[in-house]
């Protein structure tokens, strides 16, 4: 039963990488680079260290973040943005990673470029303090 879950999420994503096309966010595209050292939960993606190209796009009223790997055979990824707001005073790009017991998990991307801060769902905490790091993001525009 589990790996037929696994087997229908993936394919999921697979169908969802096709039909959302990333579109015109912010006036222009939005999209960067990145580097994970370690592996995150981003969502219910399990996304594993590597290089990532990331690109900001819409379905609907929903935005999106599609994660391409930049290695030969690395994985791709589709995770839905859950509130966006303007950026912190920072003129830096950065990746919010939450640290817990159970993982590392993707809370924020802030792009100050693109004016916008990206939030992600994060699950609650179960009675552990968590502690967030930023993580510098190399941003490249078309």
């Amino acid at each position: 039963m589990n790996s037929i879950r696994k087997f229908a999420y993936a394919a999921l994503l697979a169908l969802s990488t096709l039909n959302f096309a990333p579109t015109l966010v912010f006036g222009q595209e939005a999209a960067g680079t990145f580097t994970l050292s370690h592996e995150v939960h981003w969502q219910k993606a399990i996304v594993p260290a590597g290089k990532y190209r990331f690109t900001i796009g819409s379905s609907g009223q929903a935005g999106i973040v599609a994660l391409q790997s930049l290695d030969d055979k690395g994985p791709n990824f589709v995770v839905l943005i859950t509130r966006m707001e303007a950026p912190r005073a920072s003129d830096r790009s950065q990746l919010f990673v939450v640290s817990r017991a159970d993982g590392r998990f993707v809370s924020a991307l802030q792009l100050p470029e693109f004016g916008t801060t990206l939030h992600f769902a994060v699950p609650p905490e179960t009675g552990e303090v968590a502690q967030t790091s930023a993580v510098p993001v190399a941003i490249s525009s078309r």
